[in-house]
């Protein structure tokens, strides 16, 4: 059933192949080439950033090429410079990446093209603060939004009101024209959220941000500078246009698992993880035997300790602990499509009607564990964290229950 469950996921994750997903729409990009003197300037971001690129330089051989991804996918590319950049957690790499882009939007002229490859990842990859904001408070906010609860679109309504590049930078930025290939790690695929949007318009003015942070409840922890950047009266600049076309997404992921025999969910992942286990389970209670279910989204987690884990990780958690009286045999699996869930190196937590005792066998309390959010030494205690390494892609989270 763990075989069947974890090929199920990964028919998701192949699906959101990012060098397939680009070169499918690259006579869209080749259709505007460069005027006379010109030429292709390519600035790829996000966990899928190396992959992308590489099927780009494939139609793009003489183009100029910076990659910006996060540690793990960060192998050399014949034709381009890769720089390695902090995530979750903004750090001074990604500020240096921030500059290089700059310089290189700032040195395309009108008769160049620049073609932008975005995928899920990118806002903390390329920390731009504004001025009177350092790398540290940006750092500061970062922490206190993802332990608020706040979901991406949130998260990155904030984000964009502190950045020089989030909400369309990359236009301000050049008088080159603008191609963007975006992978959606964003349920819904609003292309202002998806790596806070850097050649889209803001989600959001500088006062929707401020007040989303009072929303959160965090405004009053926010460093002064913050603070003060979030209290002014930024007009909202006219964007110059740019081509943003959709190349992957979450859906189309989840409809690849279909394909592969399972049955749509019916049900997203979202919400806080503890309300979303709640709803899964009231889909698959009723499951007939060789059910296959599977779904696709992110949920959010609210901090309450400083254990390691993610929102994967927790899910399967809460939906063992909801699912206690569920008849087995049973399978549940949440997984970060990139491979990567939360700080650590597991990619989420696959867990069955078993889990619960092994986790009790081994002496740990899982109301205690829960409470910390430290899902990943319990999930190991019982033989249920998820490892796959980072998969070079990024459309946001898979999940799949199995009835036996």
């Amino acid at each position: 059933m763990r075989d069947r469950v974890m090929a199920l996921l990964q028919a998701g994750v192949a699906a959101a192949d990012p060098g397939r997903a680009v070169a499918a729409h690259m006579a869209d990009v080749l259709a505007d080439p460069p005027g006379p003197g010109g030429g292709w300037t390519v600035i790829a971001l996000g966990k899928a950033a190396r992959a992308m690129a590489a099927a780009a330089l494939e139609a793009l051989p003489e183009a100029e090429a910076l990659v910006i991804t996060n540690r793990g996918n960060d192998a050399p590319l014949a034709r381009a410079r890769v720089l390695a950049s902090g995530h979750p957690v903004p750090d001074a790499a990604g500020e240096a990446a921030a500059r290089e882009v700059e310089a290189l939007l700032h040195r395309a002229g009108p008769a160049d093209r620049v073609l932008a490859l975005i995928s899920g990842g990118g806002s903390a990859m390329l920390p731009a603060p504004v001025d009177g904001v350092s790398l540290a408070e940006k750092q500061e906010v970062n922490r206190l939004l993802l332990g608020s609860g706040a979901d991406i679109t949130q998260t990155n309504l904030v984000r964009q009101a502190l950045s020089r590049l989030k909400g369309g930078g990359w236009l301000r930025a050049t008088r080159a024209p603008v191609t963007a290939l975006i992978l959606s790690d964003v349920p819904g695929d609003d292309l202002r959220v998806i790596a806070s949007g850097p050649t889209v318009s803001p989600i959001g003015s500088v006062a929707d941000a401020a007040a989303m942070a009072r929303r959160l409840g965090i405004w009053d922890r926010l460093p002064g500078p913050v603070q003060a950047a979030l209290s002014g009266t930024r007009a909202a600049e006219a964007l110059p246009p740019a081509r943003n076309i959709l190349v992957g997404s979450n859906g189309q992921s989840v409809a690849a698992m279909i394909a592969a025999g399972a049955a749509d969910g019916g049900v997203p992942l979202a919400g806080d993880v503890e309300e979303c286990a709640r709803a899964l389970l009231e889909v698959v209670r009723d499951a007939a035997p060789g059910a296959t279910l599977v779904f696709g989204g992110e949920t959010t987690v609210r901090l309450t300790g400083d254990g390691m884990g993610g929102r994967n990780q927790e899910l399967a958690l809460r939906f063992a602990r909801a699912a206690s009286d569920l008849p087995g045999p049973w399978v549940f699996a949440a997984m970060g499509s990139d491979g990567r869930d939360g700080p650590g190196e597991a990619a989420g937590g696959i867990v069955d009607d078993g889990t619960l005792r092994r986790i009790a066998a081994a002496g740990l309390d899982l109301e205690d564990v829960l409470a910390r959010n430290d899902s990943t030494p319990a999930l190991a205690a019982a033989a249920d964290l998820m490892e796959t390494g980072a998969t070079g892609t990024n459309v946001a989270d898979l999940a799949v229950f199995l009835r036996g």
